[in-house]
């Protein structure tokens, strides 16, 4: 009786892992290293930007690509806009490189008027949880959160119990600059996050994107000398020449990019490949990974 007991529960484990190996594609392509999951994807595990919804930051060392996040931050990301339709950026520089944290534009002599319209908006830290927003959860737990995953190629956490979902302080992550108030940031000052994840900053600050391409022209810049990286008077900040939204630039002038989606299964397969790295070099897989850990792929597509 004993021995059928344990083969029934045998039984019962088997069918529970079939089911699972059923449910998560991504499991069958565990050996998979990320190049080779890419390398194997089809034309739909891929998007592009939204060029209504993507700035073009021009350096004098090159173009940094943001995707901003509307869904998200819905105000501030109208005043971003607004601002950068304006030419509000064009001409002024990054005032802050703070080692390891973030590098930040804005006006603080406030030479540039803002245009009309424009002023505080609500705070946007998180917004309602959607019922039918597209999530890809990691199965690893998080620190600052309940839940933690990506949402439209963005890394995201939420609460059920506060049915809040908010965007994640990760590398290359965009926030608006803002003083105590919490409804004190425009958009007119911005920065992006250049060193190890901030996340205390989550729910604090309001995030309007992420970098999609181009984040090694702002992470590599000298490090500001004054308070909080900020530059003095006898350093030379870099200037920015111009922001753009893409969809005003002339299609021969632009970045022709697609980003790999995060709710499909090639992209679950990205995930177990970079929570147990299959490469010869790693002897201990991790088992695991932390949000920000996780990289979004993004590649070069020619024109249409």
């Amino acid at each position: 009786m004993q021995y059928s007991g344990m083969s029934r529960n045998f039984r019962i484990l088997t069918a529970c892992a079939l089911v699972i190996l059923s449910s998560q594609p991504a499991l069958a392509a565990k050996h998979l290293s990320m190049p080779e999951i890419l390398s194997s994807s089809s034309a739909s595990d891929w998007r592009p930007l939204d060029l209504e919804n993507t700035l073009y930051v021009e350096l004098p060392t090159g173009r940094v690509v943001i995707e901003l996040a509307p869904r998200f931050a819905p105000l501030h990301v109208s005043n971003i806009k607004t601002l950068t339709r304006a030419g509000y950026f064009d001409g002024l520089s990054i005032i802050r490189e703070q080692d390891n944290y973030v590098a930040q534009w804005g006006d603080p002599e406030n030479c540039h008027p803002l245009p009309a319209g424009i002023g505080k908006v609500k705070a946007e830290f998180d917004s309602s949880l959607p019922p039918h927003m597209p999530f890809t959860r990691l199965p690893d737990g998080d620190v600052y959160a309940p839940e933690v995953g990506f949402s439209e190629g963005l890394p995201v956490a939420r609460s059920g119990a506060l049915h809040k979902i908010w965007l994640a302080h990760c590398y290359g992550m965009v926030g608006v600059g803002r003083d105590l108030d919490p409804e004190s940031g425009s958009g007119a000052e911005m920065y992006v996050v250049i060193g190890h994840a901030p996340r205390h900053l989550d729910r604090n600050v309001a995030l309007v994107g992420r970098v999609i391409k181009g984040i090694e022209l702002l992470s590599s810049l000298p490090r500001g000398s004054a308070e909080m990286g900020f530059y003095t008077q006898n350093e030379k900040p870099l200037p920015i020449q111009s922001i753009r939204v893409a969809a005003d630039v002339p299609a021969a002038q632009r970045s022709n990019l697609q980003v790999i989606r995060t709710d499909t299964p090639t992209f679950a397969a990205l995930i177990e490949s970079r929570r147990n790295r299959p490469e010869d070099f790693f002897k201990m897989p991790a088992g695991r990974i932390d949000l920000c850990n996780v990289p979004i792929a993004v590649r070069e597509h020619p024109p249409l």
